[in-house]
């Protein structure tokens, strides 16, 4: 089982919501998203400050399962773990879980990789962000 060391909350708007009153499945990937850059910025890897054009990361791949609906006003959090880091991509595992009570309402895996914006093309991690993941995890 992943043991997530890192939780960001997210607050569910009723914009989040589709017509049959619950979080609408594609909303949970812009709440992974929220929690990975949460979780870059609390690293270090990254600033408030810093054009999104500098994070150097691009979606790959990505897989979620949805274990229960999350409705409106409910208290959640969004787990990340970083699982694997490869030279120019990095694993991670990402849960939704309710902030109260720990109940897994989605988890899923994704996989970034580092990429440069200005020259186009994939970049090795940088070596920075894997002393700091690598640290933070212990892996």
């Amino acid at each position: 089982m992943t043991e997530f060391k890192f939780f960001h909350p997210i607050e569910v708007r009723y914009g989040d919501l589709d017509p049959q009153g619950h979080v609408n499945n594609a909303k949970h990937l812009t709440f992974f998203e929220q929690a990975r850059i949460a979780y870059m910025i609390e690293l270090g890897m990254f600033s408030k400050d810093q054009s999104f054009m500098e994070i150097g990361v691009i979606l790959a791949d990505v897989h979620i399962t949805y274990h229960a609906p999350i409705y409106f006003g409910e208290h959640i959090k969004v787990g990340v773990h970083a699982m694997k880091l490869g030279n120019k991509s990095m694993t991670w595992a990402q849960n939704i879980v309710d902030a109260k009570t720990g109940k897994v309402l989605a988890k899923g895996e994704v996989v970034m990789v580092t990429y440069d914006y200005k020259e186009e093309k994939t970049i090795n991690l940088p070596h920075a962000w894997r002393e700091k993941i690598k640290a933070f995890e212990g892996i």
